[in-house]
């Protein structure tokens, strides 16, 4: 701590942590209004993410800035699948009735992702 006392480094770990929250909702906000603004088909959580990727890779927000929350939302993510599982149960019985058509799209598209991240693999082995 180096002359530090435990409340200030507490204070300045929290400041980090708000900062990076602070930071990954606006981005998921923004994400949502793009979004709804250009009616887009695809969800504002994935826009706001795609805007997040893009300031980082173009050193617009410093990473610094984000990983603390990003750490501790990636150590706790196993909770982040418990309301979703959830709600999966409560439509227990369509799931039995469609699950071939289910299955079916789950593994078309786990094809699609795998073949699709091969090719552009090789594509950035290949340039270097």
């Amino acid at each position: 701590m180096r002359g530090r006392t435990r409340a200030a480094v507490d204070w300045a770990k929290g400041f980090v942590l708000a900062r990076g929250t602070l930071v990954l909702l606006a981005f998921f906000y923004a994400g949502n209004a793009v979004s709804a603004l250009l009616r887009l088909p695809v969800p504002g959580s994935v826009v706001g993410m795609v805007m997040l990727a893009a300031a980082l890779h173009f050193h617009l927000l410093p990473p610094h800035w984000v990983r603390g929350a990003a750490d501790l939302l990636i150590g706790h993510m196993q909770l982040l699948y418990i309301p979703p599982g959830v709600g999966v149960m409560a439509y227990f019985g369509l799931l039995r009735r469609e699950w071939l058509p289910i299955v079916a799209a789950g593994v078309v598209g786990m094809l699609a992702v795998l073949v699709v991240v091969g090719i552009l693999q090789q594509w950035m082995e290949r340039r270097g």
